[in-house]
């Protein structure tokens, strides 16, 4: 009788008609080419992926199934599927790894179909979780699990980062025997082939907003700058990218690989994009800063969060970084041209709803002041949404304000919690429907007057037309009911970069 061993690895779909690379289950696959047959199925390519995993588990080869799954619209797809698998094929095991389940174990292993949780890099844990299935020995001393075990959730300990360029290389041209490499790079605002690219992983700040620092607990290890630029002129020069975006936490952690990294690049005339800190950034030296834009950075993406310093002591952001600095780097960056991309988090908890919206008020009037210093400024505005992370006290005075996770796992794909994933609509007690109503008013406001670079769709008459309907209300304050600008944004189809990216 032959095996049942096989690996089918799922990327939930995560975007309307926007592909790109499987970056986490192709590095799943690269973790077991060679010993494990692979088949990657990505739910942003099929228009029935679960016909497409079943006709891989029809043929009795394929015992495993990993999911990645990150919240919002990815979460939706891996539930709806992973609880039809498990009822039509119940012998097999079910993995997912990525940021919801291993934020949220508890309401994921209580589903009962999903079997185990790979708790940050799954290199070294996928693998080993499959031989000691395989061989029936066990796993409680495998780095990086969380499971079921006597009714109790297991939490087996962290694992050391692993050295980037140790990492076998990602199978881009097994990947393009499933799905051809050219469907998985779009056209951007960087570029008509953008390729989607992890460099580095983890961080090394303790943000207590951020679902990155329970999985990494402030680490970052990185790919060497020659490491990436190989990568990236493989597929260049085989597949034809011609922009990249670098999908790190923080790609600008250290100066000299950002660097080096630009000067192996400059050559290749390619444009990119990646996320970085302000304090960080900031003392980056002014030749190294021309550089990296002679290289092709068009634009980075930093986490202003808030220009309140007391609001960027309550997130526990760390570092340096001060209302005054975000306002001068936003007009630093000019010299340079290259546009920096300031999301901001509004909606923090306080003690009364009063300071609570004096706080967004505050915020607003922050955010058009560096729209005065530097007009090229991308904003981005989402409001505060809890992440678990444990033992701070941001979360601490979350979970005493009454806010609570959903208990069973298919509540979190209702209406309201998929909107909660998109940091839309917080559903948060401290936050009342007026306030979530004034700071979308003042997006829409804000977007029609500075409608983002990012949307190549929007033409110069587009623009400027929207613009002038919306100049009045940004000059004078007026942010209720902006239903003209809300019904030319409807009808242009624009595109938010918070939720759908470039």
């Amino acid at each position: 009788m032959a095996k049942i061993n096989k690996v089918i690895l799922f990327n939930p779909r995560s975007a309307i008609a926007k592909y790109r690379i499987p970056n986490s289950i192709l590095n799943i696959a690269a973790s077991i080419e060679g010993k494990y047959e692979w088949a990657i199925v990505d739910g942003n390519c099929e228009a029935d992926p679960m016909e497409k995993i079943e006709s891989y588990l029809r043929t009795g080869e394929y015992g495993y199934l990993g999911f990645t799954v990150m919240p919002g619209p990815q979460l939706k797809q891996a539930i709806e599927i992973a609880k039809a698998i498990k009822i039509k094929y119940p012998y097999t095991t079910m993995i997912w790894g990525g940021y919801f389940p291993s934020n949220q174990p508890k309401v994921v292993l209580d589903s009962k179909y999903v079997d185990f949780i790979i708790n940050g890099p799954g290199d070294n844990a996928f693998p080993l979780l499959i031989d000691a299935l395989e061989e029936s020995k066990p796993y409680e001393f495998i780095k990086n699990l969380i499971y079921k075990a006597d009714g109790k959730i297991t939490k087996t300990i962290k694992e050391d980062l692993l050295d980037q360029d140790s990492l076998p290389p990602l199978p881009y041209d097994k990947l393009n025997n499933f799905y051809p490499i050219p469907k998985f790079l779009g056209k951007t605002y960087l570029g008509e082939h953008t390729l989607a690219y992890h460099s580095s992983i983890g961080c090394p700040f303790t943000c207590s907003f951020c679902a990155v620092v329970p999985i990494y607990e402030a680490r970052w290890k990185a790919k060497s700058a020659q490491t990436v630029y190989k990568d990236v002129k493989y597929i260049k020069d085989k597949w034809g990218a011609d922009a990249i975006e670098f999908h790190d936490n923080n790609f600008f952690v250290s100066e000299k690989r950002a660097v080096d990294f630009s000067k192996l690049i400059k050559p290749e005339n390619m444009t990119w994009w990646g996320m970085a800190r302000i304090d960080t950034m900031d003392k980056f030296k002014d030749s190294s800063l021309e550089i990296i834009r002679e290289s092709g950075c068009k634009c980075i993406f930093f986490g202003a969060e808030s220009g309140n310093n007391e609001i960027l002591e309550q997130m526990d952001k760390g570092g340096t970084q001060t209302g005054e600095q975000i306002i001068r780097f936003a007009e630093r960056m000019k010299k340079f041209d290259i546009i920096p991309e300031y999301s901001f988090v509004l909606g923090t908890p306080a003690a009364t709803p009063e300071k609570v919206q004096k706080q967004i008020d505050f915020e607003i009037n922050f955010i058009k002041q560096v729209k005065a210093v530097n007009p090229k400024t991308e904003i981005v505005i989402y409001t505060y949404t809890p992440v678990p992370t444990e033992g701070s006290e941001l979360y601490k005075q979350v979970l005493e304000s009454g806010f609570a996770y959903p208990q069973i796992l298919e509540d979190w794909i209702s209406p309201a919690w998929e909107s909660f994933d998109l940091r839309k609509n917080p559903l948060t007690p401290w936050i009342k429907p007026e306030m979530i109503d004034k700071i979308r008013n003042f997006e829409t406001v804000l977007n029609g007057v500075y409608p983002t670079v990012t949307d190549i769709r929007m033409n110069d008459l587009k623009r400027r037309s929207i613009k002038l309907i919306s100049s009045l209300r940004y000059k004078t304050n007026l942010y209720k009911y902006p239903y003209e600008i809300k019904l030319l944004q409807r009808f242009w189809k624009y595109r938010q970069p918070e939720i759908q990216g470039f």
